[in-house]
C-alpha cells in the first residue's frame, strides 16, 4: 500500500494485526472441537446481535449497496424491509427447535426426518452458497482497494485471505464474534464519516441531494404493481422474506451463533438486535448511493473520469477512440460500483482514508471469517464424521477444524478471483445464493412443517424442484426458436419458485399418499 499517505497505511496495518493478535489471543482458549465451534455458550446475547448485524453488513452492503442506489433506485432496499418477518418466524419457532435439539449443525434434523440424502444436499448446498459468498465479498473488498492502492485485485485479495485464515484458524468462534463486534461499529462509523464528506461535497447540500433525487426518480422502491417480471416492490419483498428466513432459520452461520449464547431468550435477543441495526444501517448506504449520485451529477468531469476507467476495462489494449466511444454508452448501473471507491480516493483527507479502509476490510473479513468457521463445522459434522470416520478425539477433531478452516478461505479467494469482471457484485450474490439457498429452504420447511411427510415425498419433491430451479436459472440461454420456453420471472424469484415448489409439492403428494390408504380402508370396509 505504498500509495496510501503514511498515516493511512499506519491504521491498516494496525488493524490487520490486531485482528490477528485477537485470533492468537483467542487461541489459547481453544483445547476442544466444541470451545471453536460453539465458545461452550458463554456468548452475551448483544454481542451475538451485533455480531449477526456485522455479518449482514458485509462488503456487498458497504460498496454493492451504494453502486446499486447510484446506478438504479432503493428498490434494493425492500430486502432490508422483509427481515423483521423473518425474523419473527426464525425467533418464534426455529430457535427454539435448534437450542432444544442440540445439534451444531443446521442440518442434522434433515436426516433424522427423510434420510442421509437429504443432510447431504442440505449441507452441498449451504457449501456452494458460503463459496458463493465468500467469493463476491473478496471481489468486493478487492474492487475498492485496488482504486485506494493500485494493486492487483488478486493480490489484495491473497494478502486480507491470509488474515482472515490466521485470526479465524487460531481463535475459533469466540475470536470471530469479538472481532466481528468491534468491525460492527468500525463498519458503521466508516459509513457515516463517508456520508458526511459526501453531503458536505455538494452544493446546496441535503436539500440539493433530495432535489435530484427526486427529478431522477432514485428514491424509489420500485413498482407497486404485482409484476414479477422485474425487479419490482414484490419480487424483492419476497425475495428477502424467503432469503432472509434462510438467513435466520437455516443458516449455519447463525445457527451456529444461537448455540453461542446461554438461553433461548438470549438468542432471540440477537436476532432482534441485528434487525433493529442493520434497517436504518442500510437505509444509510442507500442514501450514500443517492448522495453520491447527486455529488457526481455537480461533477460531470469526475464522472468521465470514472466512466474512462470502466470502458478501459472493458477494452483492454482497446484504442482511445474506442474507449471514448464506449464510454459515452455506459449507464450508471455499468459504472455504480466504481464511484464509492473513486470518491475514497479523491476526497477523503489523510487519516480518515484509513479508517475507511479498514471499515470495508472488516465489512469483508467478517463475514468471510463467519463463513469459513460454518462451513468447517458443517464438513467436519456432516460429512468427514459422518462418512469419512466417526469416532474421532478430541485432538484429532480440532486439528480437522483447523484445516477444513483453512481450505474453505482459500476455495473462497479462489472464487473471488474468478468473478473479476462481473457488472455488480451485489446481482451476482443475490443470483447465486437465490440457486443454492432455494431448494435447501424448501426441503426444510416441509420438515419441520408436515410431519407426515416422508422419504419417498421428500425427494420427489426435491427432485421437482430442482429441475424448477435449473430450468428457471438457465432457460434464458436457450434459442430464439424456443423462446416460448424461456423462464419469464425476475431471476430473484428463483429462490422463492424454487422454494414453494419443494415444499407445495411434497404436501400435495404427502396427502395424496395419505387418500389412497383412507381409499383402501373404505372398500376393505364395504367387503
Amino acid at each position: 500500500m505504498k500509495s496510501l499517505p503514511f498515516i493511512d497505511l499506519v491504521i491498516v496495518i494496525a488493524y490487520l494485526v490486531g485482528m490477528v493478535a485477537v485470533g492468537i489471543y483467542f487461541s489459547r482458549k481453544n483445547t476442544s472441537a466444541d470451545q471453536f465451534t460453539k465458545a461452550s455458550g458463554s456468548i452475551p446475547g448483544w454481542a451475538i446481535g451485533i455480531s449477526i448485524y456485522a455479518t449482514f453488513l458485509s462488503s456487498n452492503t458497504f460498496l454493492g449497496v451504494p453502486g446499486k442506489a447510484f446506478g438504479s433506485n432503493w428498490n434494493s432496499f425492500v430486502f432490508s424491509l422483509s427481515m423483521p418477518f423473518a425474523a419473527w418466524i426464525a425467533t418464534k419457532y426455529f430457535i427454539p427447535f435448534y437450542r432444544n435439539s442440540g445439534a451444531v449443525s443446521a442440518y442434522t434434523h434433515l436426516e433424522h426426518r427423510f434420510g442421509a440424502w437429504a443432510r447431504t444436499y442440505a449441507v452441498i448446498c449451504f457449501l456452494l452458497t458460503q463459496l458463493a459468498r465468500m467469493g463476491s465479498i473478496f471481489f468486493g473488498i478487492a474492487l475498492s482497494l485496488q482504486a485506494l492502492t493500485g494493486y492487483p485485485m488478486s493480490t489484495i485479495m491473497i494478502v486480507v485471505g491470509i488474515c482472515i485464515v490466521l485470526y479465524t484458524v487460531m481463535g475459533g468462534m469466540e475470536a470471530v464474534i469479538w472481532t466481528e463486534v468491534v468491525q460492527g461499529v468500525i463498519k458503521t462509523v466508516g459509513a457515516l464519516v463517508i456520508l458526511y464528506l459526501v453531503v458536505v461535497g455538494v452544493d446546496g447540500g441535503m436539500s440539493k441531494i433530495i432535489e435530484v433525487g427526486k427529478v431522477d426518480d432514485k428514491f424509489s422502491l420500485g413498482t407497486f404493481a404485482p409484476d414479477f417480471t422485474q425487479a419490482s416492490f414484490w419480487v424483492v419483498l419476497f425475495y428477502g422474506f424467503f432469503m432472509n428466513l434462510n438467513n435466520f432459520g437455516m443458516d449455519q452461520n447463525y445457527v451456529q451463533r444461537y448455540h453461542t449464547t446461554s438461553s433461548i431468550k438470549e438468542a432471540a435477543s440477537s436476532v432482534w438486535l441485528c434487525v433493529y441495526l442493520y434497517l436504518p444501517v442500510s437505509l444509510i448506504f442507500f442514501l450514500l448511493g443517492s448522495c453520491l449520485y447527486a455529488y457526481y451529477q455537480g461533477h460531470p468531469e469526475l464522472l468521465q473520469t470514472i466512466k474512462m476507467q470502466v470502458a478501459a476495462e472493458r477494452l483492454p489494449g482497446g484504442t482511445s477512440a474506442a474507449i471514448t466511444n464506449l464510454a459515452s454508452t455506459l449507464t450508471p448501473a455499468d459504472y455504480g460500483d466504481k464511484v464509492m471507491p473513486h470518491f475514497m480516493v479523491n476526497k477523503v483527507p489523510v487519516g480518515l482514508l484509513g479508517l475507511i479502509i479498514a471499515a470495508i476490510m472488516s465489512a469483508a473479513m467478517s463475514t468471510i471469517s463467519s463463513g469459513m468457521n460454518a462451513s468447517a463445522t458443517v464438513f467436519s459434522v456432516d460429512i468427514y464424521q459422518k462418512y469419512i470416520k466417526s469416532n474421532l478425539s478430541p485432538k484429532e477433531s480440532l486439528r480437522l477444524l483447523y484445516i477444513a478452516t483453512t481450505v474453505f478461505g482459500l476455495l473462497g479467494m479462489v472464487t473471488g478471483i474468478a468473478m473479476i469482471g462481473v457488472k455488480s457484485v451485489l446481482d451476482v450474490w443475490w443470483m447465486l445464493s437465490g440457486i443454492f439457498a432455494g431448494g435447501m429452504l424448501g426441503l426444510f420447511l416441509l420438515g419441520i412443517i408436515s410431519k407426515n411427510t416422508k422419504n419417498t415425498e421428500a425427494l420427489t419433491a426435491t427432485i421437482i424442484g430442482i429441475l424448477v430451479i435449473i430450468w428457471m436459472t438457465f432457460s434464458s440461454q436457450l434459442p430464439d426458436e424456443y423462446a416460448s420456453l424461456r423462464n419469464p420471472l425476475h431471476q430473484n424469484m428463483i429462490m422463492v419458485v424454487g422454494t414453494l415448489s419443494i415444499f407445495l409439492i411434497g404436501l400435495i403428494l404427502t396427502r395424496l399418499k395419505k387418500q389412497v390408504p383412507d381409499q383402501e380402508e373404505m372398500v376393505l370396509d364395504k367387503e
